[in-house]
């Protein structure tokens, strides 16, 4: 399985960010890339959140979404982006992940439950957290990915609720809010994740300077496959899924877990 992570530098112009995430699409697909990972907000991004983001927010079969299904349908890939979701509950929208399959079909939407109310800033003054619901992962060319949003990464329990639902690689949209060791936080917790987990990370990260860049591929060693810096683009890795079992039985963490199973 060959996997991109596309780091872009969104702003406030959806036209434009979704020609940024065409571009970049036709580069991960051109370097052979089944899977390309975009980050949270991918579609409309400022550097504070604001009343703007219930204003540029659609429902999921809205114009926004159908031009990310025709970018997947186009290059025959499966394309993951952050997306400004619409609420029908509330003036707050949803930070939403979505995922579109080769054939432009919806596949997955992960709204995002950890809200960023934190480093003086307060995500949830505009943005509705999700409900707590199962994991949500979804398949690709028999792998099953796993969807994280950004401050998501620093709750463990998430990332082994979903590995305990069968993901293999976790999928981690962010726009990592820069400070003091935000990218070596962004980069031990990501290695972190897959370390505790046996599994694949793959983080894409917005560019700088509204987040840190540093979009990453990981495995379950917490070897890092592939790794940006600051500047927009995009990477691929080939994920050797016999990786998983061959850690596991190194490391059988999973089976000698005393803690109640996230099954149970």
């Amino acid at each position: 399985m060959r996997v991109a992570v596309a780091q872009p530098a969104s702003t406030d112009d959806v036209a434009a960010n979704l020609a940024e995430i065409a571009r970049l699409s036709e580069e991960a697909a051109g370097l052979g890339a089944e899977v390309v990972l975009f980050p949270e907000y991918a579609t409309y991004e400022k550097k504070r959140l604001d009343e703007t983001f219930a204003r540029a927010a659609q429902p999921l079969d809205g114009p926004v979404c159908s031009e990310l299904a025709s970018i997947a349908r186009r290059h025959g890939i499966t394309l993951v982006a952050g997306v400004v979701e619409a609420s029908p509950a509330s003036d707050r929208p949803y930070n939403t992940l979505a995922a579109f399959a080769p054939d432009g079909g919806l596949v997955a939407a992960y709204r995002k439950i950890h809200l960023f109310d934190a480093q003086g800033q307060r995500e949830s003054d505009f943005i509705s957290p999700a409900p707590l619901a199962q994991p949500v992962t979804f398949d690709a060319g028999g792998v099953t990915f796993g969807l994280m949003t950004c401050y998501d990464l620093r709750f463990p329990e998430l990332a082994a609720a979903l590995v305990d639902a069968g993901a293999q690689v976790l999928a981690l949209g962010a726009s990592w809010v820069p400070g003091e060791l935000k990218t070596e936080q962004w980069r031990t917790l990501s290695a972190a994740r897959a370390i505790d987990n046996a599994v694949f990370v793959a983080g894409s990260c917005q560019a700088p300077p509204i987040s840190i860049g540093s979009s990453l591929l990981i495995d379950p060693q917490g070897d890092v496959l592939a790794l940006l810096g600051s500047d927009p683009g995009v990477v691929v890795a080939d994920l050797d899924l016999a990786r998983i079992p061959s850690t596991r039985l190194e490391f059988p963490v999973a089976e000698q877990r005393r803690m109640p199973s996230f099954k149970d």
